[in-house]
């Protein structure tokens, strides 16, 4: 396979092997590492995110790992500007941009662009949500029908979430969202692009991922949460979705034992995993099907 001029994307599930995978990659096909996990990104999430070792950044060079920090908000929008800029540079030195993590939406925003819809007002998604609470999801969405009737059979009538925001951009910019979608394109052409799956099955995940969780907790996960929690994130931060921060916390308290915090985040950890590998069926068809036996074989043949 050439990767002369090309953009490689690495993804998978969680604890699939993503960021050692990268790393022998760039040995072989003179690559620099581009992170693409929405958790990675911050300062204080070492451990809990299983960031690479800084050991490795020795051997090939890293970007976008760590240099955030978790009392500031940050964007998809904001990791495709910064995630861009770094694949020109690296490609300007004649070196392969590798991209690995598991978040699909920043895969799916290099590959197809960004919706750039206009912020709405705090006011107006309010006033919204507060017409959903009244008349509850299932009037709501047959409101929403009469004001944009393509959204029929493509989403489902129980999904509150997707509603109130096809409802919103619908009344704030008079155009659907599948106008905004269609309106939008990647900096890059599809051609650029080699896209690697790792495809790892099930009941070896699990153990990896119960794995994962014991070594976080030896190598100081505990005191990285009870440092993050000095900090006083904000709530509506995303930062705090990182699986870990709620279970340590529960421990912290003495709600929890150890066992059971530890427990509580494997399954956490596996139950993400198996939304990431929903997630890639639906929208990875065209992304190269690797198994963990075929990772040898395929940097062979490179």
């Amino acid at each position: 396979m050439d990767f002369k001029s090309k953009i490689v994307l690495i993804s998978g599930p969680t604890a699939s092997g993503k960021s050692s995978f990268a790393i022998q990659l760039a040995k072989k096909i003179n690559g620099e590492i581009i992170n693409a996990d929405s958790m990675q990104i911050y300062k204080q999430l070492r451990i809990l995110s299983a960031r690479p070792d800084p050991k490795k950044y020795q051997k090939i060079k890293h970007h976008l790992y760590g240099f955030h920090d978790a009392k500031k908000s940050f964007s998809t929008g904001d990791w495709l500007k910064l995630a861009s800029q770094k694949i020109k540079k690296i490609q300007k030195k004649n070196m392969i941009p590798i991209l690995v993590g598991g978040t699909g939406l920043y895969f799916k925003a290099l590959t197809d662009g960004l919706v750039k819809i206009p912020n709405i007002p705090a006011r107006h998604r309010n006033e919204i949500r507060n017409l959903h609470q009244r008349l509850g999801q299932r009037e709501f969405f047959k409101k929403l029908l009469k004001i944009d009737s393509t959204y029929k059979g493509k989403i489902n009538p129980s999904d509150s979430q997707r509603s109130i925001r096809a409802y919103e951009v619908k009344k704030f910019t008079k155009k659907s969202l599948y106008e905004w979608f269609e309106n939008t394109k990647s900096d890059f052409s599809k051609d650029d692009f080699v896209k690697i799956y790792i495809n790892y099955p099930r009941h070896e995940l699990i153990e990896r991922i119960n794995t994962r969780t014991e070594q976080m907790i030896k190598k100081g996960a505990i005191k990285e949460v009870k440092d993050f929690l000095k900090l006083k994130i904000k709530k509506d931060l995303s930062v705090l979705k990182a699986i870990g921060i709620s279970e340590i916390k529960e421990y912290l308290s003495k709600k929890k034992e150890l066992g059971e915090i530890k427990e509580k985040i494997s399954i956490k950890t596996r139950q993400y995993a198996k939304r990431q590998s929903t997630w890639a069926r639906g929208n990875m068809m065209t992304w190269i099907k690797l198994r963990p036996q075929d990772l040898s074989k395929f940097l062979k043949k490179i």
